[in-house]
C-alpha cells in the first residue's frame, strides 16, 4: 500500500475509540440479558465485531501490526438450539463427496460384483459402475473401502438433529434434506481438509474434524 492511501494516525486512533465503546455496549448488553436469544447481545456482538474488523485493518495498514483477537463469523457456529429437551425421535442426516480418481478401478470392481451375480455384461461406465457399488455395499463401507473403489474422499458432515416424533413414512422421501433446521441439531461433525490447512497454520483443529454439539464435552465450538 502506498503511503498517499495509508490511514491517518488519527483515523487509527478513532477506530480504537470505536472499539471500546463497542465493548462497553457488548457488555452492558450482556448484563442485561433476557435469555439465549437475546437480540441485543446478538447486535452488540455484531457491532462489535465490526469495529474490532476496522480497527484490525486501519492498524495494519498504517503501521503493519495485528491485534490478537479473532472473532467468528456467523457462519463459523450453529444458531442456538431451539429443538425439544427431550428429544422422542432423532435424524441423522450425512454427506460425503468423492472425487472419481480411478474410473477403470472402479468400473472393474463394479463389473466384479455384478458378475458375483451372474451378469454376463455388468457396468461400462462410471454413472453404472457407481450405481451397482452403492447398491451393493453400506454407505459405511464405501466410506472405509474408498481407495480399494478408485474413489478420493472430499468433504463430508453428519447432522444429528432432534424432533418430538418421527415424521409418518414416506413423508420425506421427495426432498430428503428440505427440512433440516438448523436450530434443531443436536450436535454436528465435519471433515475437511481446510482444518488440516489450519492447523498447519497453527490454528486449532482436531485431525482435520471440526464438531459442534449442543452440550459440552465435544470438539470445537459448543453451543
Amino acid at each position: 500500500m502506498s503511503d498517499a492511501a495509508q490511514p491517518t494516525a488519527a483515523e487509527v486512533r478513532a477506530a480504537a475509540e470505536a472499539v471500546k465503546t463497542a465493548l462497553d455496549r457488548h457488555l452492558a448488553a450482556v448484563e442485561r440479558r433476557t435469555g439465549d436469544d437475546d437480540t441485543g447481545v446478538y447486535e452488540a456482538f455484531n457491532a462489535l465485531a465490526t469495529a474490532a474488523e476496522a480497527y484490525d485493518e486501519l492498524l495494519y495498514d498504517r503501521y503493519d501490526e495485528v491485534t490478537p483477537f479473532e472473532i467468528p463469523g456467523a457462519d463459523d457456529k450453529l444458531p442456538p438450539y431451539a429443538g425439544p429437551d427431550e428429544p422422542h425421535a432423532l435424524s441423522v442426516l450425512i454427506r460425503r463427496d468423492y472425487a472419481v480418481a480411478e474410473p477403470r478401478r472402479l468400473v472393474a470392481q463394479a463389473r466384479r460384483v455384478a458378475d458375483l451375480d451372474h451378469d454376463e455384461e455388468g457396468p461400462r461406465s462410471t454413472a453404472a459402475a457407481l450405481g451397482v457399488l452403492f447398491g451393493e455395499y453400506e454407505p459405511d463401507e464405501i466410506a472405509s473401502r474408498h481407495k480399494e473403489f478408485g474413489l478420493e474422499e472430499g468433504d463430508s458432515t453428519l447432522w444429528v438433529t432432534a424432533d418430538g416424533e418421527l415424521p409418518e413414512p414416506g413423508e420425506w422421501l421427495a426432498a430428503p434434506f428440505d427440512q433440516a433446521d438448523p436450530e434443531r441439531i443436536v450436535c454436528r461433525f465435519d471433515i475437511s481438509s481446510v482444518f488440516d490447512d489450519e492447523d498447519d497454520d497453527g490454528e486449532d483443529a482436531d485431525a482435520g474434524e471440526d464438531a459442534e454439539a449442543a452440550g459440552a464435552g465435544e470438539a470445537g465450538a459448543a453451543r
